[in-house]
C-alpha cells in the first residue's frame, strides 16, 4: 500500500505557490515586447555598419583578381615582344580591319600580324564559345593559356574578355603616335597597355582623345569610383577617379560626354598621358 501522504488542493496551491517564491521571477518569464524591439533594432545597426564594409571587402578582393589578371596579361605582352624583335603584339581585334570593318578602314599595313585575341565583337552577336575561341587564336593566348584571365570577376554574364589594349600600342592612332617596338617607349612606368574598360568598348582597343582633354571611349568604371590598368614595365595599378563627373558617366549617359572638351578635368588628363605619352598641351 502507497503510505505517500495524500495532499488536499489548499495544500498543493499552497506548496507551489511556496516553490516559485523561490524561483527567480525573471526564470519564468520571457523577453518583453520592449526588449524584443530593442535587440531588433541593435542587430538592424550592427548589420548597417558591417555590410558596407563586407561589401567593399568583397569588391576589393574581385579588384585584386582583375590587377593579378592585369598584370599576367602584362607579362605575356612582354613575353610576345621578346620573342618577335622587339615588336609589341597587334592590339586590334579587327575593329579597323578594312576586311573585317569596311566601315572603318585603316591603315593595313600592319594587320598581316595576327591580333592579341581574334574579333570578339559584337557580344550579342557572339556567343560565350566563339568568344572563347577568339582569344585562344590570338597572337597572345600562347603565352598567357587560360580564358579567365581575359575576363574581370565583376564582368557581366556573355562576356568572356574585359580587357582592352589602348590604341596607342600598336591599334590605331588618334593624332598621337602609334607604337609598333617596345623600345619606342620611354617611361615604361608611365605608359599604360592594358585597360579594364567596363565593357563600353569592346572591340580591342581603348582610347582617349591626344590633342584635346576629351573622353573617345568611356572611362572605365568597373571596380566602384574607379578603374584598372597595367603599364609597360609589367605592373598593374587601380585609378580612383577624383572628378565626381567622370564616376556617373555610365549611367545612363546619352554620348554627350563623347570628345567633349574638358580643359580642367584631371582625369582626362592623367588617362591621357598614360596612353599617349607626351602630349601636345
Amino acid at each position: 500500500m502507497d503510505k505517500r501522504k495524500a495532499f488536499t488542493p489548499l495544500e498543493i496551491k499552497i506548496r507551489n505557490r511556496k516553490i516559485s517564491n523561490r524561483v527567480p521571477k525573471g526564470f519564468l518569464t520571457g523577453f518583453t515586447l520592449v526588449e524584443l524591439l530593442v535587440v531588433i533594432a541593435i542587430i538592424a545597426i550592427l548589420m548597417a555598419i558591417l555590410m558596407p564594409a563586407l561589401k567593399l571587402a568583397k569588391e576589393q578582393g574581385k579588384r585584386a583578381v582583375c590587377l593579378s589578371n592585369l598584370k599576367q596579361l602584362m607579362l605575356a605582352w612582354i613575353l610576345y615582344a621578346d620573342e618577335n624583335d622587339g615588336m609589341i603584339v597587334n592590339g586590334d581585334a579587327r575593329e579597323y580591319t578594312a576586311m573585317y570593318n569596311p566601315g572603318r578602314p585603316f591603315n593595313n599595313s600592319h594587320y598581316n600580324e595576327t591580333p592579341w585575341v581574334l574579333k570578339d565583337w559584337p557580344r550579342g552577336d557572339v556567343s560565350v564559345p566563339d568568344q572563347k575561341t577568339a582569344i585562344m587564336n590570338g597572337a597572345l593566348f600562347p603565352y598567357a593559356k587560360n580564358v579567365k584571365l581575359y575576363r574581370c570577376p565583376v564582368a557581366y554574364m556573355g562576356e568572356v574578355r574585359t580587357y582592352s589594349v589602348v590604341d596607342a600600342m600598336n591599334c590605331v592612332p588618334h593624332g598621337g603616335q602609334m607604337i609598333k617596338m617596345r623600345m619606342e617607349i620611354k617611361r615604361a612606368a608611365e605608359r599604360c597597355v592594358f585597360v579594364d574598360d567596363s565593357g563600353a568598348t569592346p572591340m580591342g582597343g581603348w582610347s582617349v582623345e591626344y590633342d584635346e582633354n576629351a573622353w573617345w571611349d568611356e572611362p572605365p568604371l568597373r571596380h566602384g569610383n574607379g578603374a584598372n590598368w597595367s603599364f609597360v614595365d609589367g605592373h598593374s595599378e587601380y585609378w580612383k577617379w577624383k572628378n565626381p563627373d567622370t564616376r556617373t558617366f555610365n549611367v545612363n549617359n546619352t554620348g554627350e560626354w563623347k570628345h567633349k572638351v574638358r580643359p580642367d578635368d584631371v582625369d582626362i588628363y592623367r588617362a591621357r598621358r598614360a596612353a599617349w605619352g607626351k602630349l601636345p598641351d
